[in-house]
């Protein structure tokens, strides 16, 4: 018989331990800490896309909106262009040499004749030296030829006294004669001798004249391209160790506008017609122009024809290669005082219809963002704005069909 001992042995076998891990608990846990982890890298995955795409963005095409000034109004044609100056030059030594002074900074305003920069010329300094030395011989020379024939011409003199009274002959009368007119000539051979040294002089004295550089007319220095210990030459040569220029100098009173014009307008542009530009830069200032002139030739792959536009307004604001636009007035529009009307100008590019809206989007802080406008009259190849887009923001142009409000966007670089 089985003892009361041995029952309760066999029922403590039979008895399920709550306390001990289960195999069978096990993998619903690792299920749970791997579903955890996925969620966490979907999570930065979506942050990360998000991070890049508003840095990245839509590559678009943007042009700024220009304020409507009160010539634009009457104006026949609108155009954009740059500032260029006619009298511009980059400053070289005639002659290679080694710097040996920079006189020029950025920015400093230079009159003509002035030194800009110096060349070393010990050199040309001994050259000048060993021509005047030479020129003082010749002069000595010539000074000692005409002593010479000064006594030539007195024994002449004498001797014919004393042929005379029959005391020397006639041939030694000639012989002196023949003396003066041979030391007349090496007098005169002389002479000839003083002007060759002297055009040395001249010569040596225009090279030592070359190791300084000046302005060739008033201007603002715009570029310092050389320093000490450079060597600089008129020439270009390879390598890259040789400079062609002590610095580049702008006529700042010659400045000019230059804008290509579309061929199929041309007609609308006439020389003398008065113009107002207004700089990129100071959107709210308009400046009276008139054209120059014409270029008479179109370029065949831009299909336009340049014009040059004179400024009646000399400021040191404007500065070469500003981005600048101009409108070209009506001639009874020029001639009388316009009211300035509101709005601005934006590319007909930039305008597109949605709906019954007239819509364009407009660049906000890295974001597209829509816009219902409302269009004015054409100008040329822009349109005026009356409301909905303000001066100086950037419009995008040919905004792709699938643009949406808050699409994250990058500008094109021109």
């Amino acid at each position: 018989m089985t003892s009361e001992a041995d029952k309760k042995a066999l029922l403590g076998q039979l008895r399920i331990d709550r306390t001990a891990p289960s195999e069978s608990r096990a993998p619903p846990r690792r299920v749970w800490v791997i579903g955890a982890a996925l969620v966490a890298v979907a999570l930065l995955a979506a942050g990360a896309w998000r991070v890049l795409s508003g840095r990245t963005g839509l590559t678009v095409h943007t042009a700024v909106a220009q304020p409507l000034g009160a010539g634009s109004a009457g104006s026949v044609l609108d155009a954009t262009g740059y500032v260029t100056a006619r009298r511009e030059a980059t400053v070289s030594a005639q002659i290679t040499g080694t710097v040996s002074a920079v006189l020029i900074e950025e920015g400093d305003r230079v009159k003509e004749g002035q030194v800009i920069g110096r060349l070393e010329d010990t050199a040309q300094r001994a050259a000048l030296a060993q021509a005047e030395a030479q020129l003082h011989s010749a002069q000595a020379v010539l000074v000692q030829a005409q002593a010479q024939l000064a006594q030539n011409r007195r024994d002449v003199k004498r001797d014919e006294d004393l042929v005379q009274r029959k005391l020397v002959s006639e041939q030694a009368v000639e012989q002196a004669r023949t003396q003066v007119d041979s030391q007349a000539a090496q007098v005169e051979s002389q002479r000839k001798l003083i002007n060759v040294a002297e055009a040395a002089v001249r010569s040596a004295q225009v090279q030592l004249d070359y190791c300084t550089v000046r302005a060739p007319f008033t201007g603002v220095v715009i570029a310092k391209a050389a320093q000490v210990g450079e060597i600089v030459s008129p020439l270009s040569a390879g390598g890259g160790f040789t400079r062609t220029g002590i610095g580049t100098i702008v006529d700042m009173d010659s400045l000019e506008i230059e804008v290509d014009v579309n061929e199929a307008y041309i007609n609308r542009v006439q020389p003398g017609q008065k113009v107002e530009s207004v700089l990129n830069a100071y959107p709210d200032w308009q400046i009276p122009s008139h054209v120059i002139a014409i270029i008479p030739t179109a370029d065949r792959s831009k299909a336009t024809v340049k014009v040059r536009i004179g400024l009646d307004v000399k400021d040191p604001r404007i500065v070469p290669d500003m981005g600048v636009r101009v409108s070209f007035l009506e001639e009874n529009k020029a001639a009388q005082p316009q009211e300035r009307p509101h709005g601005v100008l934006v590319p007909t590019a930039a305008l597109r219809r949605d709906g019954d809206q007239d819509v364009a989007f407009v660049v906000k802080d890295g974001r597209a963002e829509r816009r219902v406008v409302t269009p004015g009259a054409p100008h040329g190849d822009s349109r005026q704005v009356l409301s909905g887009v303000t001066a100086g923001e950037s419009v995008i142009i040919d905004a792709p069909e699938g643009l949406k409000e808050g699409t994250a966007v990058t500008e094109a670089k021109p």
